[in-house]
């Protein structure tokens, strides 16, 4: 038997019969009735297989536009920010929910490209992020690590169960081994981080969040129809957010806030907060921030003057308000 004949082997009988269904249908053009009459099934069974083939990352389709090569607003955001735009068509009337949800799709979808054996890829947990988890297409690497970006635990939760399920969708998809980073968002004291970030356990993680390959997040925003997961799930009290505002916060990254021109230096939260210093994640060479909303315009603005992001994947109507904004 030949490697080729083994392999094809190992695969599950669904999983061949949806392999052989998307090489008839994509690569020989067949009818999806030829292709039922060759496989001895019905037309619906062999839709199911070319879903399944789609769905299991055995078929990945490109669209590439006609009517321009980049697209306009990916264009203008290259030569405006100077980063790869990846834009979502969404209708303007959509609510956010919605929005999210196709946002995410895309972005699972297009994430793949991106992660690779041999890796480390930073995830921040969030509600983009959370939304993107549950539509990530397998993709098996080798000797590549899932590393968690900043801590989950608040006084009301130890936050595992939230940001582990995250963690473990990504692991699953990629065939890849998970650190987690089993400490709180925030800490109560400054001092208490600063005696914590000695320990040996603490320092093996934050050695491998200072040399990632990819970084994978969204954006917090105060001003969200779908409001981040940092500002639902209790990690913030009033005083917080009594000292966000005076410290003209607009937005965070893992839990790291900065203001409209990207600065960080002087919010008080920071000092307690469990992310990533923005000096440690701008050595990862490929950070992909995932936004939906123009609700979330000024953080975005904000997270591209701290030079966060190389890639964005953006729905249209904010991409098109990002363009348009002085």
């Amino acid at each position: 038997m030949t490697d080729r004949q083994a392999d094809r082997e190992a695969l599950d009988p669904k999983t061949r019969e949806a392999l052989r269904a998307a090489q008839l249908y994509y690569m020989q053009d067949l009818t999806m009735d030829a292709i039922a009459k060759e496989l001895g099934t019905s037309r619906s069974s062999v839709s199911r297989l070319l879903s399944r083939a789609r769905e299991s990352g055995l078929v990945e389709i490109t669209i590439h536009s006609p009517l321009d090569s980049p697209g306009r607003l990916e264009h203008d955001l290259l030569q405006a920010h100077g980063i790869t735009a990846h834009v979502v068509p969404v209708p303007d009337h959509i609510t956010d929910i919605d929005r999210l949800e196709r946002v995410a799709l895309s972005a699972a979808r297009i994430l793949g490209r991106f992660v690779d054996s041999n890796q480390a890829v930073g995830v921040a947990w969030g509600s983009t992020m959370g939304a993107l988890s549950r539509h990530l297409v397998p993709k098996p690497t080798h000797n590549t690590e899932i590393v968690q970006l900043n801590g989950a635990g608040n006084v009301r939760t130890t936050g595992i169960v939230y940001a582990s399920e995250i963690l473990r969708r990504f692991g699953d998809a990629f065939g890849a081994h998970v650190q987690q980073f089993p400490v709180p968002a925030f800490f109560d004291d400054p001092a208490t981080k600063e005696a914590f970030w000695r320990e040996r356990s603490t320092r093996r993680l934050l050695a491998l969040q200072a040399r990632l390959d990819l970084a994978v997040f969204g954006l917090g925003s105060p001003f969200a129809e779908v409001p981040s997961h940092v500002y639902q799930g209790g990690y913030l009290e009033r005083a917080d957010y009594q000292a966000l505002s005076r410290d003209g916060v607009v937005g965070d990254v893992a839990t790291v806030f900065f203001r409209a021109d990207g600065s960080t230096d002087g919010i008080a939260l920071n000092a307690r907060a469990t992310g990533p210093d923005f000096r440690v994640l701008r050595r990862a060479p490929r950070r992909i921030c995932v936004v939906s909303g123009p609700a979330k315009l000024a953080s975005l603005r904000g997270a591209l003057a701290a030079d966060l992001i190389t890639d964005l994947i953006v729905d249209e109507s904010t991409a098109r308000a990002l363009v348009d904004a002085p």
